[in-house]
């Protein structure tokens, strides 16, 4: 199977993307907008309810310059993790990786707050905080607070509140049982390892998702450790992949979306960027790669950049002790940075009258770049 046709199967599981009878499913608004119909629009939160727009077009996206808010931090963390908060439940997921949070409000962080929540989540890679708030704060509220964290971008795809293109919203219907979802007539696993829109110039760093409403149980996400992957290869591996670059192409992205009768609201964009990247606040490395928006690496062969791609993301995804799974509870949030770790929603479950809806805040970050090869 070839590199792209696998991503354009995998992009069909997107949970943004068309599913399942359109007919029960979609409709149309007055304004001509694909819109939720029947049973869906039945919501706690109407007004995070995906629409698509044909008339809504963005031009490309300009370079901009980024700082991390995590390199203003104290390290101590004092206004993220207060002394004085008796409340405040700190849990290691893994060793390295991961962390569950409870006892603090996200929504109620201060900007130097904020700066240490940046620094907190490039040190742990993914970190769960439960019973928040944020789901109830006005979108407007909610774009303000993300672009701390860099500039809110826009995504070329998916579906969106209406007039807040900014905001990826996650969906999959209740009118049909997961499990009878066509893409499990030719597939056995929903499993779609990626980091998120990595096709752009500057892709994502600290990312959010709330879950607005979700199955009993099912729907988790299970996220990678693609810094301590890096630290498990070998010396000479490791010198081999440096000076490397992996072109990321949006293009099968943006045909599925049209071929399943979607919305492609900026044309896609396609760059290079090193296959390890480092990251600007904790600098260690990281591998960049993953095979939704990856293609091949420059200057070799079709077959030597298979074979290093290949065993890449073969790596990634069988090591499961690079992996937490992150389960949903109502009032979670997940806080993730896209530049050390990939991730992939979970289709598990089966019973209809389930929705799975959540919403994405995409803070982008620096253009990815690389140094010298790191001693581990």
């Amino acid at each position: 199977m070839s590199s792209t046709t696998q991503v354009q199967q995998i992009q069909a599981i997107d949970a943004s993307s068309f599913h399942g009878d359109k007919s029960k499913i979609y409709g149309r608004d007055s304004n001509g907008r694909l819109v939720l119909a029947g049973d869906d629009t039945d919501s706690a939160y109407p007004h995070f309810l995906p629409v698509w727009d044909p008339n809504e077009h963005y031009e490309p996206l300009t370079e901009f310059k980024f700082s991390d808010p995590g390199l203003r931090a104290d390290p101590s963390l004092p206004n993220l993790f207060s002394k004085l908060n008796t409340d405040l439940k700190v849990k290691s997921l893994t060793p390295k990786f991961g962390s569950e949070v409870r006892g603090i409000q996200l929504s109620e962080l201060t900007s130097e707050g904020k700066d240490e929540l940046a620094l907190f989540v490039a040190k742990r890679g993914v970190v769960v905080f439960r019973e928040q708030d944020l789901k109830d704060k006005p979108i407007d509220w909610l774009l303000a607070y993300s672009s701390h964290f860099g500039r809110n971008h826009i995504h070329p795809t998916s579906g969106a509140p209406l007039d807040h293109p900014e905001v990826h919203l996650v969906y999959r219907s209740k009118t049909e049982a997961a499990s009878e979802n066509t893409f499990f007539q030719d597939h056995v696993s929903s499993v779609a390892w990626h980091s998120d829109v990595t096709y752009e110039k500057q892709p994502p760093g600290t990312t959010f998702l709330a879950i607005l409403d979700g199955p009993e149980s099912g729907g988790d996400t299970i996220f990678a450790d693609t810094q301590e992957a890096y630290n498990r290869l070998s010396e000479a591996f490791r010198q081999r992949l440096h000076g490397l670059e992996v072109f990321h192409s949006g293009v099968a992205q943006a045909n599925a979306a049209r071929n399943s009768g979607g919305v492609v609201r900026r044309e896609p964009v396609e760059n290079f960027h090193p296959l390890i990247r480092e990251h600007p606040v904790t600098k260690k490395n990281a591998i960049f790669v993953n095979q939704q928006f990856s293609r091949h690496i420059k200057d070799l062969k079709r077959e030597e950049s298979d074979a290093i791609l290949g065993f890449l993301y073969d790596f990634l995804a069988k090591s499961a002790d690079l992996q937490v799974r992150a389960s949903w509870e109502p009032g979670t949030v997940v806080v993730w940075d896209n530049r050390r770790s990939v991730h992939s929603a979970l289709v598990d479950w089966s019973e209809a009258g389930s929705s799975r809806h959540a919403f994405r805040l995409t803070p982008q970050a620096e253009r990815p770049y690389e140094t010298e090869p790191q001693s581990v």
